[in-house]
């Protein structure tokens, strides 16, 4: 089996610093994708970026937790709160995501009305995942599949992390990301049940934040056969959202790895083209 990697960032659409991180990676580095947070304050700059750079393709990010909502309160009164935003709770919200129907008719009503805003912008519909990985969740995950599907959805995000291949990297494996690299299974049997497509693994869950050259080196390494998504979060200066967000995540050094300005990455991958 040939192996392929798509490199990938996330909160596209949060600050002008994260989208303008993602149209230098893409235009003079490595970014092959980024992933649109629609709602967020600075998903129209990023529209208009992604307008400009039709070789990036963009997926939904899917919020449903610590971020905005598309839906006003009075339609989504039980999920978000005054300022229209999803709590931070994750264990409060999937209880309700999945024990309370109110609340599960609400969430397909705002999952539904952010795959219509991403229509809206006219960009082409590449992929979907959600922030903080929520469509982990087997109620959000279902909805973000079926919903999806209806806008054009054809492949989704599984964040399964091989803990072989981080023990490779000499990254610290625990029962926990063994739990949940097994827990993935669930997403992946509704992904192949809806005939969409996802990648064979996922990378930057166990270094999220901290995606620096050398640990991205060291994965391409170790990378096993098949598709893996690579993503990141990159930023060109960590500003006052992203320090109130991700207060120790290095925005700029993982803008560094995707420019790959030393070439490294990309000699490394060139050794390596005839299993690209």
């Amino acid at each position: 089996m040939q192996q392929r990697v798509i490199f990938s960032a996330d909160d596209f659409g949060l600050t002008p610093s994260v989208n303008e991180a993602v149209e230098q990676a893409h235009r003079h580095g490595i970014l092959d994708a980024a992933s649109l947070m629609v709602a967020a304050p600075a998903a129209a700059d990023a529209v208009q970026r992604a307008r400009a750079m039709p070789g990036l393709r963009v997926g939904l990010h899917l919020v449903v937790i610590e971020g905005p909502a598309v839906s006003p309160m009075n339609d989504i009164p039980d999920l978000i709160g005054p300022d229209g935003q999803f709590p931070s709770n994750q264990l409060g919200l999937g209880i309700d995501y999945f024990f309370r129907p109110s609340v599960r008719r609400q969430l397909a009503r705002e999952i539904r009305a952010q795959f219509a805003a991403f229509a809206a912008t006219g960009l082409t519909l590449d992929h979907a995942n959600a922030h903080k990985h929520m469509h982990l969740h087997p109620t959000v995950g279902r909805m973000m599949i079926e919903i999806g599907r209806e806008f054009g959805l054809r492949s989704v995000r599984v964040p399964a992390e091989p803990p072989s291949v981080l023990a490779q990297c000499g990254t610290t494996v625990g029962l926990g990301d063994r739990a949940l690299h097994g827990w993935t299974g669930l997403l992946r049997r509704q992904v192949q049940r809806a005939g969409m497509h996802a990648p064979d693994h996922c990378f930057g869950l166990a270094w999220s934040g901290h995606m620096t050259q050398d640990r991205v080196l060291h994965l391409l390494d170790a990378l096993p056969d098949g598709t893996s998504e690579v993503y990141f979060h990159p930023g060109v200066e960590q500003d006052a959202t992203l320090r109130r967000l991700m207060p120790d995540y290095e925005h700029g050094a993982e803008l560094e790895t995707l420019l790959d300005r030393n070439g490294r990455i990309r000699a490394l991958l060139a050794t390596r083209e005839s299993r690209l």
